[in-house]
């Protein structure tokens, strides 16, 4: 009777060995290690790194475990935090998978505000259909402003590193410019806004005990949809995707490179003048004449390699970032340096770069489970011969 040897099984295949080997897994683990130096270092100066723990516990879920109250409104300033990062983190992402490099968000996050302020100021004061005109123009704004980085990297081949470094501060003192001369403005601020210019939400307000949570919000949520399906289900994002895989494949296929550019550095820009939008009309009740840049497209970098510049990992990285800085005032509380946060940002955005050197660290250890695997399951079958 013939017997038939049985081949090893390698265990790290299928879902294991995708999701193991996965952005996704490394993205969790340098966050964790943030998280765990982060400890350390509370530990050392001498401080309790649970107070940092209960911090974000109350800005995610409103639990004050200290004093045992429920308050929903930590958990919408939160979201309210996180909405500019995510949008801002989308202008990197979709730059990024065309090939190119966008920190260009904080100007075309400049652009949209500074659009929405004066739409806010100057347009008929019609309900509804005005702070529409002032969201759609930020985000005209936003995309003129990438789209022109996009057409001189596209046309001239500029670098549109230097170009988007440049365009930021053209960005701030042409907002400064202008919203200096609207009267009865001072060099901190314009007048308030009519109340028809404003996409604050009574809704969301009462749902989270009074916070600023606003319309901006839904944009952000539809904002993802959008990307996602751009950039997964359609003929653009092919196109735009192949262009970033390999410039030269793509044009031998057909696919014209400086259009992909153009469009992507626009898409890229209209998320970012979104996210002006969502500040100057969802957060204030007046226009702002920013002193300096504000930092939001550049921790849209951050946000956007965290994510991996994908659509869901994207919005997770912004939440995440939304809830440290948010954590902050709570922390400061504790008796918790309110500048961990911004070390624990900072440790996540370097192991991230290492991010091959975690990537091969996970790979080494599945082999060796799939290694340990194989031996046991030889031996089995050799000990049942």
């Amino acid at each position: 009777m013939l017997k038939f040897k049985k081949k090893p099984v390698n265990l790290s295949g299928g879902i294991l060995e995708m999701f193991t080997g996965s952005d996704a897994l490394v993205s969790v683990s340098v966050v964790l290690l943030g998280f765990f130096v982060a400890t350390l270092i509370i530990i050392i100066i001498g401080r309790n790194p649970g107070g940092m723990y209960q911090a974000i516990l109350q800005v995610v879920t409103g639990f004050d475990l200290r004093r045992g109250t429920h308050n929903m409104r930590y958990v919408g300033e939160w979201l309210v935090s996180s909405v500019p990062l995510i949008l801002c983190g989308f202008s990197m992402a979709f730059a990024a998978r065309t090939g190119l490099f966008n920190i260009g968000a904080e100007g075309q996050f400049v652009a949209g505000l500074t659009t929405a302020q004066i739409i806010a100021l100057y347009f008929p004061q019609i309900p509804v259909f005005h702070w529409i005109i002032a969201v759609l123009g930020a985000i005209l704004a936003g995309a003129a402003w990438g789209g022109i980085v996009g057409f001189f990297k596209a046309r001239f081949k500029v670098s549109e590193v230097v170009a988007t470094i440049m365009m930021n501060y053209i960005a701030l003192y042409i907002h400064r410019i202008l919203t200096l001369r609207i009267p009865g403005s001072n060099t901190f601020r314009t007048p308030d806004f009519p109340k028809t210019a404003s996409i604050a939400s009574p809704m969301l307000a009462s749902l989270t005990n009074g916070s600023r949570l606003n319309y901006s919000l839904y944009f952000t949520l539809a904002a993802i949809f959008i990307y996602w399906i751009i950039m997964g289900k359609t003929r653009l994002g092919f196109s735009l995707r192949a262009t970033g895989l390999n410039k030269d494949a793509a044009f031998y296929g057909g696919i014209s490179v400086n259009t992909s550019i153009t469009v992507a550095m626009a898409i890229a820009g209209a998320f970012a003048g979104l996210a002006g939008a969502s500040v100057s009309l969802g957060v204030f009740s007046f226009g702002r004449i920013l002193p300096v840049l504000e930092g939001y497209g550049f921790d849209g970098i951050a946000v956007a390699l965290v994510g991996n510049s994908t659509a869901v990992g994207t919005a997770l990285a912004g939440l995440l970032f939304g809830m440290l800085k948010s954590a902050q005032p709570l922390m400061q509380s504790r008796q918790i340096p309110k500048e961990i946060t911004a070390i624990i940002m900072g440790l996540i955005v370097v192991f991230i770069s290492l991010r091959a050197g975690v990537r091969l660290l996970i790979d080494w250890q599945m082999k060796e489970k799939a290694r340990r695997s194989t031996e046991r399951v030889s031996a089995e079958q050799d000990g049942g011969n």
